[in-house]
Formats: structure tokens, C-alpha cells, sequence
């Protein structure tokens, strides 16, 4: 059995995946940079081994159901167990109206953040279980998926009106939510990370936290202790509203 705690991130190639893989590898974990692109995936992982962390890189594209169980078959293969999944990956493609959207688009955004998440967590649960009480899950949410901060004037995502993204998050939470109610007396935590407004190729870097900031919620999440919370909605600062 591998002796050091293995975690997996998704869409680890770049950004807030990319340092999440870092920070965790920085504390002692092994890391598994999960991305599409093998090219991309290899070069990251390539990366962090420079900076002297245990890094390998491991083909999963969250839409596509033959990469994710290739992954699981993997990673017990050679690791034998996982301790962290972090869902990172996620896309955002509509920027229309809400009236004028195209359906399409949604239903692929939906397919990275739900349905991608659902299918990659039931895929590592087994290995995930092994952990157990141990093992943690983080679902990358975003606080535009927040009912209250999207009805709250006040807020500065009430005014992004982003019809399969927003609403992806939040349905997103309603999963976090679920996990976790089915697995609390496993011991595995299940939560939600809002990053925050953070530079990435999501928004253009336009975003006001560097992405070491946008990791912080992530990396806490991963790394809780046993009586942390579960099924609940963080950002770097604490509780986000629901």
C-alpha cells in the first residue's frame, strides 16, 4: 500500500486545479494531475516533480465515461487507495441571455460540472472508502451558483446573469449536499469550495484573486480534520450562504 495520502484533481493542467495540485503536493501528498490533454496533463505534472513534489499525471476527461474508469482501474492499480478528490473541472460556454442561450451549450456545460462530477466521485468512492474516515471530498462550486448572493442586490455576482453556469454550481451544491448526507457516517467530508473572483482562463484572468487565493478553500476542504464539517459551502473566509 502506497504509505503517503494520494489525492486526485481534475482539470489539474492550469490555474486553480493546477495549484491545488501544488499546495497538496506541498503538504506531503502524493498528487494525481487528472486533465484531457495528455500533453498539457504531462507538462504539468513534469512541473511540480521539478519543484521536487510527487506528481504523475493521470488521463480523465470528466465527459468522458472510458477515461474515468481507466483512472479508478489506475490508481488502485498503483496506488491502492485514494485519500482526496478534488472535482475541479469545469467549463463555462454560455454567455447569452438567458432567453437567447443555446440548449446545447448548457447541456455541455451541465456535462463537465454535474453530471462529470457524479460520474468521477461514484467511480473513486471505492478507492475513496478505503480511507475512510479519512478521505475527503471538495466539489469546486463557484458563488455565483448561491441563491442568496445571486437574489441580493447587493452582491457583486447579482449582476452575472449566466444562465447554464450559475445554475450548474448550484445544482452542483445540491449534489455536494447529497454525497454527504449518504456518506457522513462513513467519516468522508463532502464540500463545496467557491474559489472566488479569481484570475483564470475562465474569465479571462479578469478576476481580482491571485490563484493561489482562489486555492485556499479547496486545499482547506481537502485537509480537514476528522471533526470538520461535511456538506457544507466555503469560501477562503468561511460559510457562503446557500
Amino acid at each position: 500500500m502506497h504509505d503517503k495520502k494520494v489525492a486526485l484533481i481534475t482539470g489539474a493542467n492550469k490555474g486553480i486545479g493546477f495549484e491545488t495540485a501544488r499546495q497538496l503536493g506541498q503538504r506531503g501528498m502524493t498528487v494525481l494531475v487528472g486533465a484531457r490533454d495528455a500533453e498539457r496533463g504531462e507538462a504539468a505534472a513534469k512541473r511540480l516533480r521539478e519543484e521536487g513534489l510527487d506528481a504523475r499525471f493521470v488521463r480523465l476527461d470528466v465527459t468522458d465515461g472510458a477515461t474515468i474508469d481507466a483512472a479508478a482501474k489506475w490508481i488502485e492499480r498503483e496506488l491502492g487507495r485514494l485519500d482526496v478528490l478534488v472535482n475541479n473541472a469545469g467549463i463555462v460556454v454560455d454567455q447569452q441571455k438567458p432567453s437567447e442561450c443555446n440548449l446545447d451549450d448548457v447541456r455541455k456545460v451541465y456535462d463537465a460540472n454535474v453530471f462529470g462530477v457524479i460520474a468521477v466521485t461514484q467511480a473513486m468512492l471505492p478507492l475513496l472508502r478505503r480511507s475512510a474516515p479519512h478521505a475527503r471530498i471538495v466539489n469546486v462550486s463557484s458563488g455565483l451558483g448561491s441563491f442568496a448572493l445571486q437574489t441580493d442586490p447587493r452582491s457583486p455576482y447579482a449582476s452575472i446573469n449566466i444562465l447554464g453556469y450559475n445554475s450548474s454550481k448550484a445544482a452542483l451544491n445540491m449534489v455536494t449536499v447529497q454525497f454527504a448526507k449518504e456518506l457522513r457516517d462513513t467519516g468522508i467530508k463532502v464540500n463545496a469550495a467557491d474559489p472566488g473572483y479569481t484570475a483564470t482562463d475562465l474569465n479571462n484572468n479578469s478576476g481580482t484573486q491571485t490563484v493561489a487565493e482562489g486555492t485556499e478553500a479547496s486545499v482547506k476542504l481537502a485537509t480537514l480534520d476528522d471533526d470538520g464539517p461535511t456538506g457544507g459551502y466555503f469560501d477562503r473566509m468561511g460559510p457562503v450562504p446557500w
